[in-house]
């Protein structure tokens, strides 16, 4: 899955123009109970700006004034920082987690920088949350595995074997380098302690069922 297709497109995406007052900034972070915004100029992502980066701007700016003038005279493209907390929107949506550092907003652009839309922690998570079955009752089976080749297709013919219905299927590394975990959420059935001993018989080593 790519980034494009989880993104808020830009016309639904609420960004600061460079040219926007700070004032304006904040009644809008404030109003739509959001924590931080892209800057934009002329289509070009320029970085972001948030209350704590308006707040720094405030105590570190040389010219003391009052804070009202400060918010009113100075812009989002004065202040706008991080400007590579961006994702290009063909990228696979899993690049976007270890990007998502100070902010739970992260714009989307093009080659060219040119602003697409963005992408919330929360559509991430809503994305993982699909791709575990989180919202699907089911059982959870956590088992180990021997690296070999054709374990996926073993475990496809028990599978077919039991008629299974899978809700979601994962892997992970393990410690052992010789071991892949693989976690796996299936339809409810009376057939799960028979699938389970058939696991385990064909090499599979389980370490939990759980309903879930």
């Amino acid at each position: 899955m790519f980034v494009k297709s989880i993104m808020k497109p830009a016309h639904r995406s609420y960004t600061a123009q460079g040219s926007t007052s700070l004032s304006e900034v904040l009644e809008v972070l404030e109003q739509k109970d959001i924590e931080a915004m892209p800057v934009v100029v002329s289509g070009i992502f320029k970085g972001m700006v948030s209350k704590e980066i308006i707040f720094r701007a405030f105590f570190n700016s040389t010219e003391k004034m009052d804070k009202d003038v400060f918010l009113r005279s100075t812009t989002a493209g004065d202040i706008a920082a991080h400007e590579e907390y961006h994702i290009h929107d063909e990228e696979v949506f899993e690049r976007t987690l270890p990007m998502f550092k100070g902010f739970s907003v992260l714009a989307v652009v093009d080659q060219k920088l040119q602003f697409q839309g963005l992408v919330t922690r929360y559509d991430v998570i809503e994305q993982f949350e699909s791709a575990f079955g989180v919202k699907k009752k089911g059982v959870r089976i956590a088992f180990t595995s021997e690296e070999s080749s054709g374990r996926i297709e073993r475990l496809g013919d028990i599978l077919k074997s039991y008629h299974e219905n899978v809700i979601s299927l994962a892997t992970f590394d393990e410690t052992d380098k010789l071991a892949r975990r693989i976690v796996m959420k299936i339809e409810d059935n009376d057939n799960i302690e028979a699938f389970t001993k058939k696991l385990e018989k064909t090499g599979f080593r389980i370490l939990s069922v759980k309903d879930i």
